[in-house]
């Protein structure tokens, strides 16, 4: 469908004259300098989100200039304007507190302002879900343009990296296995530049799920942020903006079942982020699907992980970039996608993999016959634990742990974790479980990433790099263990991760796809009954808002107010002779 482009006559604010309302919107653009020439044009805006607290998207300000240019050279007006800014590390209490309040943000600045179609520029981990989301409620024309991965960085002969190597070190520095010294050289070491994680962390894993799902240009996914050719391709994101003007193609005529089907096929294939799943979740409620965790699991267990990256390999995103980017992983498993989606290029995603090449190197992206893991990513759990799911990262996770049955060791929430971890008096043993309540979607609020609980340091100081620990929080995609994230419900709504004490047996068994706590269902159930669970309120603002209207992980840890009312669609899409 072509929809005429209105340029800055579009969404007129209501004088009751709509002749003086172009006319007084002109008269203050022109005080910029504009001409009528320039003004007599579709607009494409490009949203900016450069901020001196988000290193992830230092290159904002080149970006939106070649963006620019590409609108331009295509006969546009490219029209910057800022949103909300998210960064993992300086929001508090969590970015994904905050992913919600950019999504309305960008939805309504869509909105109100004149434009034919829009660039949603960004990077950090919860902007991309939080411009996908806003831009498909929306309805306008939009494409998106991440900043790119941030460059490596060296220490000591050693290739190194944020932020799995951070973690990496951080650990060995609780371990004293590296002295503080050390630990501040590194520090110095890990981002070579600027720019998103340079490993297959949430940042790196959205973007390459915003070009599986057709809502990016093929191959933009894992241009490095300070390379020519992220520049390129934020020219030729801006040209096809324009064109996108001209046809009125939107997000929601190309995000459909089957291309949402493709994003869990790609997450599973590249051992990405566990996070994609509640932020898939959320972009597919606001198209009105409803996730399906049992059909995510069942996608994975014939998607093999082929990515060798960090965490759950060895490489980095400017090596899978050389290797061939996002389209050459999508040709090793084109069998297992569907070819006929739509994408922001306009042309099928058949169409695209015929024009993409192999990968140019098999040690970075496998073949079938020598993967990372033969199955996916990511597995779901359940069991009396997690009665609406769980998930475990299993390609990141140590094969030893995956069927263990341990005694748990139990923090009430992440003040009474601070306070004991770390204590030599603490009762633990390296065959226990440990177990974080209260950090989930209303717990904490906003689902924090301290369901990457660490290692005890008396343990940590025996050697022991890993054990099972089982949260409703989540973890980055950066981290790796055997870690149960996403318990759902959570603990702070009464769920039954609530009941768990010091001294139960708790046992994980990824073969059975279950998280259990092994007491009766009458044990449980009286537990459960003996809480006093207090909802969570608070008295004004944003918060306010979040607690009345979050909803679980399964569901996006989106506000329910913005989805629509019927979500009855499932997905992903499970395909049967």
């Amino acid at each position: 469908m072509t929809t005429p482009a209105q340029g800055l006559q579009g969404g007129l604010t209501n004088y009751g004259d709509a002749g003086f309302s172009l006319f007084l919107r002109k008269a203050f653009i022109k005080g910029a300098g504009y001409t009528d020439h320039a003004l007599d044009r579709p607009v494409v805006g490009i949203i900016n989100t450069t901020s001196g607290f988000n290193p992830c998207h230092g290159n904002v300000p080149q970006l939106v200039e070649a963006v620019s240019r590409g609108v331009m050279l295509s006969g546009a007006l490219p029209m910057a304007f800022p949103t909300i800014s998210i960064h993992e590390s300086f929001s508090q209490p969590t970015s994904m507190y905050l992913r919600n309040l950019m999504s309305m943000d960008t939805e309504e600045m869509i909105r109100a302002q004149p434009m034919d179609a829009v660039v949603l520029i960004g990077g950090c981990d919860k902007t991309v879900p939080a411009q996908l989301m806003g831009a498909i409620s929306a309805q306008v024309p939009a494409i998106q343009l991440v900043t790119g991965p941030m460059l490596t960085g060296g220490h000591r002969g050693t290739v190194v990296g944020a932020c799995t190597d951070c973690r990496m070190f951080w650990g060995k520095y609780r371990a004293e296995e590296i002295d503080e010294e050390e630990i501040n050289e590194v520090n110095s070491r890990l981002v070579g530049s600027v720019g998103t994680c340079g490993v297959m962390g949430t940042a790196s894993t959205m973007a390459c799920i915003a070009e599986a799902m057709g809502a990016a240009l093929p191959g933009s996914a894992t241009a490095p942020a300070v390379t020519a050719d992220r520049m390129r391709l934020a020219e030729m994101t801006g040209t096809r903006a324009v064109e996108m003007a001209r046809e009125g193609l939107s997000l929601d005529q190309v995000i459909s079942p089957a291309s949402v089907t493709n994003a869990f096929r790609i997450l599973h294939a590249i051992g990405g982020s566990t996070n994609a799943v509640v932020h898939l979740a959320a972009v597919a409620g606001r198209l009105g699907y409803k996730l399906d965790l049992d059909a995510v699991d069942e996608l994975g267990r014939d998607t093999p992980v082929l990515v060798d990256l960090k965490p759950s390999g060895d490489s980095y995103m400017q090596d899978l970039h050389r290797a061939g980017g996002l389209p050459a992983v999508m040709r090793r498993i084109r069998h297992l996608l569907d070819l006929d989606v739509m994408t922001v290029s306009g042309r099928t995603l058949g169409e695209e993999l015929d024009a993409a090449h192999d990968a140019y190197d098999d040690t970075i992206i496998r073949d079938l016959e020598h993967p990372v893991s033969p199955t996916g990513g990511i597995a779901v759990l359940r069991g009396n634990l997690a009665p609406q799911g769980a998930i475990l990262k299993q390609s990141a996770a140590s094969p030893e742990l995956v069927e263990h049955t341990g005694r748990a060791v139990v923090f009430e929430n992440s003040k009474d974790m601070a306070e004991r971890i770390d204590s030599d008096d603490l009762d633990v043993m390296p065959d226990d479980v440990v177990v974080l309540k209260s950090i989930g979607p209303v717990g904490a609020p906003g689902m924090p990433e301290a369901g990457y609980i660490p290692i005890p340091r008396k343990l940590a100081r025996q050697g022991v790099k890993d054990m099972v620990r089982v949260s409703d929080g989540r973890m980055s995609g950066t981290a790796f263990g055997t870690i149960v994230l996403h318990v759902s419900p959570e603990s702070a709504v009464g769920g039954p991760l609530a009941a768990v004490r010091t001294g139960d047996r708790i046992r994980l068994s990824l073969s059975e796809r279950s998280i259990n706590v092994e007491i009766s269902d009458d044990e449980l159930a009286a537990r459960l009954e003996s809480l006093e669970v207090v909802p969570r309120s608070a008295e004004r603002g944003y918060q306010r808002l979040y607690l009345e209207q979050v909803t679980q992980a399964e569901d996006g840890l989106d506000f329910a107010f913005l989805q629509p009312a019927e979500r009855e669609t499932p997905v992903p899409v499970i395909k049967r002779d």
